[in-house]
């Protein structure tokens, strides 16, 4: 059987991408390197429990341009409302403005964006 194992984003500053999921959202950093055979930088950062890693690359001769809903990835968390609470006492803008009231029930959803733009889908579980 095949398994899933990593997903790749570029981003702007390593150091500055592997704090904001580290401190936000639990990522650990589980390796990193400073030169892959193709010259880019690139860290994989777990969470804990977890199998599946997000890669996270850098290289300073690649302009990176992140189109707005180019793609998103999901991270589970057990109570919404109190994940984001945290995120916005730690500056983090929450979208839409309304998803508390947009989603009082059922399936409770709300984005963040990363340093470089991409979305995060958080998922009440």
């Amino acid at each position: 059987m095949a398994v899933f194992l990593h997903t790749r984003i570029r981003v702007s500053d390593l150091d500055k991408s592997i704090q904001y999921y580290c401190d936000h959202f639990g990522f650990v950093l589980k390796s990193r390197s400073e030169k892959s055979p193709a010259g880019n930088q690139i860290c994989h950062l777990e969470l804990p429990g977890n199998e599946h890693t997000l890669e996270l690359t850098y290289s300073d001769d690649y302009e990176l341009n992140v189109p707005e809903d180019l793609m998103h990835f999901a991270i589970g968390v057990p109570d919404l409302i109190a994940f984001c609470d945290e995120l916005e006492k730690n500056g983090l803008e929450i979208w839409p403005g309304d998803w508390r009231e947009t989603f009082p029930t059922g399936r409770k959803m709300a984005f963040v964006d990363d340093p470089d733009g991409y979305e995060i889908e958080l998922l009440e579980r």
